[in-house]
């Protein structure tokens, strides 16, 4: 697909298709929720994934006019149902399972995939003559090497033979013999070597290999005779084989994505009914070593502006990318739970130059073409880079403007770059409109790869023609030319986009002491409520055993006899005596400034005191608290801004060589990261890493995990006394 080419998504698209048992549409037919559902069964098992499987619609379509199939197109079928009986057999549960016990496979199509061998041949249980003619087969090849050894030690023909092997000529086997060999051996000659020699076929060997032939004949009639007997059972089960096929495409497709997310650690992104466009921490298949991107794009422009070579058309990429990937339910490095992609119709991106001497047309001409083709359209996420190339930017901008403001009516959603400030400042007074800064790192002088939402962008155009290499006094005479009116303006820019960094930032902090102020009063109100009910506990118990006293007593006075009355009131004196009475301890505890003091579950100190209250400083909090609910602390306060230091030891033992011979891929990766730690503890400019050869697994996980090292400079394969092609001299 051309607009997976335009993404750079080509790579990604060609290594998903090759986790897919033959060629097919990335489109799911029927509901997406409904796939999701499957994947995430899928990915709780390790399912393995099918052996390729030839296209069947012209199978199919010869069986429903009677034809007979090859065995190839039979063996392609029993691959298919022999798949779906293994996926059957694993316990799944919720739709994905119960859509598999819907699918009832006929004993007899079970019957016939079980007919084949590993290599697509008829089994020899399925007809005994096969074993018979197959055993002959074999006892005519050992009766050929009988021959042939006996013809190569003959006496008579010693003395003609170049050499002693047998040489296969046309899938013969022949001897290579010097003229005059009709004298010793009576064959046919077949070819000639570039040396003048013969290649003979000998005639006891070419009466062997006819008796073959025939045996060959013999076997593929009995094959045949099967084939033709399974395609009169699949002509009577054809609706079941339509429809097992297709079914086939929609297990392959899942089972290709969820063994493609997990072999590269993806998510996947339920596509939404909305067109809001909530990317979370992001990265670009495309991109080595990433910056993870995040942005909310919920209305229907995002304008994205600033530094050059920041990093905006990748991010204009990597919006429409998400969407496009989530469109077709494929997997990404995301953060889906944080993220939300709409659904759109179409994806179009105006991105590359279209002038071409041989279309006959130039840039400008090129992207109105372009834009003309979106009219009538709608449901578009649209991607537009440098809008303003290729003509008067004066021009661009009022053009462009009213072009925007016309797709916008067709629900056309649009990603656009620009350096363009007064088109920017034009498209920025619509509240369809939202903007996205490239950010640059003025100490660094380099770019961040960051971006700030809701503001224009400064081009650093002067700054970046310093970075690649433009003479400093070009670039000052640029800037003479450019004139200081222009100058202060793109200083404003940058001043507002610094403002505003730093705005968010004491934003943040602001965040943080109100998430920490609120955190208190919930544990205030807890504390509150915890006594209320404490509180109420004891007055219920204190009430109730009052009550037996006081019953007892009034019983003790309505008895008649005197003995009785004493121990009525007796036994209510125990009763009273018995209840434990709350004792209140007046603890008059003296506060002075600087005192370490507790309130509740913070700690702090004592900045300020009167008679009633004290100011205490916890973290960066100042809080006002009545003298009667602090206590004194024994610990001090931890200082969150206290300096952490970290020492590290040098290894006793340095090695400039690590050798991972025999160890598994991942103790060899953990072995690897630690020797790399150490040798630049050490302070090695150059190490030796030892892999060796083998199957190549651990080579390529070595050379991976290098490419992706910050602090490998370089690797190479070693020479030959540095161990070859099984090491790798990595310079740091």
């Amino acid at each position: 697909m051309e607009i997976f080419k335009k993404l750079d998504l080509d790579e990604y698209l060609a290594e998903f298709n090759s986790y897919l048992a033959r060629k097919k549409p990335l489109f799911l037919e029927g509901d997406s929720k409904t796939y999701y559902d499957w994947i995430d069964e899928i990915t709780k098992f390790d399912v393995t994934l099918c052996e390729n499987i030839s296209n069947l619609d012209d199978a199919l379509m010869r069986i429903s006019k009677l034809g007979i199939l090859h065995i190839s197109e039979i063996y392609e079928i029993s691959k298919i149902i022999k798949y779906f009986n293994y996926v059957k057999k694993i316990e799944f549960d919720g739709s994905f399972a119960n859509w598999l016990l819907k699918i009832e496979i006929p004993e007899v199509i079970t019957e016939i995939s079980n007919y084949f061998d590993e290599k697509g041949e008829f089994k020899d249980s399925v007809d005994e003559r096969f074993f018979t003619f197959k055993n002959a087969f074999k006892i005519k090849k050992d009766e050929i090497n009988s021959q042939l050894k006996k013809l190569i030690y003959t006496k008579s023909l010693t003395p003609y033979l170049v050499d002693t092997q047998i040489h296969y000529i046309n899938d013969s086997e022949t001897l290579l013999v010097r003229g005059g060999f009709n004298h010793a051996l009576k064959g046919s000659v077949v070819a000639r070597s570039s040396g003048g020699y013969f290649y003979v076929l000998p005639s006891a060997i070419s009466k062997l290999k006819s008796d073959q032939a025939e045996i060959l004949d013999k076997i593929e009639e009995i094959t045949f005779e099967h084939c033709k007997r399974i395609s009169g059972i699949f002509n009577k089960n054809l609706s079941f084989l339509r429809f097992i096929n297709k079914s086939f495409d929609r297990l392959d497709s899942v089972v290709a994505r969820a063994n493609f997310a997990k072999s590269k650690d993806y998510e996947f992104i339920l596509a939404s009914n909305s067109n809001e466009i909530i990317v979370k921490d992001f990265a670009h298949p495309i991109l080595k070593n990433p910056k993870k991107v995040s942005v909310n794009f919920t209305k229907n422009i995002l304008l994205i502006t600033g530094v050059n070579a920041g990093g905006k058309s990748m991010l204009l990429k990597s919006i429409l990318s998400v969407a496009l990937l989530s469109k077709y339910l494929l997997p990404m490095r995301i953060d889906a739970n944080k993220s939300k992609i709409g659904t759109f119709k179409e994806f179009s991106l105006i991105m590359e130059d279209p002038q071409n001497s041989k279309n006959d047309i130039s840039t400008f001409a090129g992207r109105m073409l372009s834009f003309s083709k979106l009219f009538g359209k709608k449901n578009l996420l649209l991607g537009i880079d440098e809008i303003e190339l290729g003509t008067d930017f004066e021009e661009a901008a009022s053009l462009y403007a009213v072009i925007t403001q016309h797709l916008l009516k067709q629900n056309i959603k649009m990603v656009i770059t620009t350096h363009h400030k007064r088109l920017a400042m034009i498209l920025a007074k619509n509240s369809d409109v939202e903007l996205v800064a490239a950010l640059y790192d003025e100490k660094k002088s380099l770019p961040k790869y960051e971006f700030l939402e809701g503001t224009i962008g400064k081009s650093y155009a002067f700054e970046t023609a310093l970075r690649y290499g433009i003479s400093p006094n070009i670039v000052k005479n640029a800037k003479e030319l450019y004139g200081d009116e222009k100058e202060n303006l793109n200083e404003a820019i940058s001043k507002t986009l610094n403002l505003e960094l730093k705005l968010k930032e004491e934003l943040k902090k602001t965040s943080q002491k109100q998430n920490k102020l609120d955190d208190l009063l919930t544990s205030l109100k807890n504390q509150k409520e915890n006594y209320e009910n404490t509180q109420k506990e004891i007055i219920s118990k204190l009430e109730l055993e009052y009550y037996k006293a006081i019953n007892e007593a009034k019983k003790g006075i309505n008895l008649q006899d005197t003995k009785d009355k004493q121990r009525s009131i007796n036994k209510a004196n125990e009763l009273k005596k018995a209840i434990k009475k709350l004792e209140f301890k007046a603890e008059n505890e003296t506060f002075e400034v600087g005192d370490y003091v507790k309130y509740g579950l913070l700690k702090g100190t004592i900045s300020k005191l009167n008679k009633t209250d004290a100011i205490i400083l916890t973290d960066d909090l100042s809080l006002r608290v009545p003298l009667k609910l602090l206590k004194k602390s024994n610990s001090k306060p931890i200082n969150q801004r206290s300096k952490i230091k970290i020492s590290i030891e040098k290894p006793q033992k340095p090695d400039l060589v690590l050798d991972l011979h025999g160890q598994r891929v991942e103790e060899a990766l953990n072995n690897l990261d630690k020797f790399i730690s150490d040798s630049l503890l050490m302070g090695f400019d150059e190490v030796i890493i030892k892999h060796g050869i083998g199957t190549g697994k651990l080579s390529k996980a070595v050379k991976t995990f290098l490419n992706s090292h910050p602090s490998v400079k370089s690797y190479r394969d070693g020479a030959p006394n540095e161990g070859g092609f099984g090491s790798k001299v990595v310079s740091l």
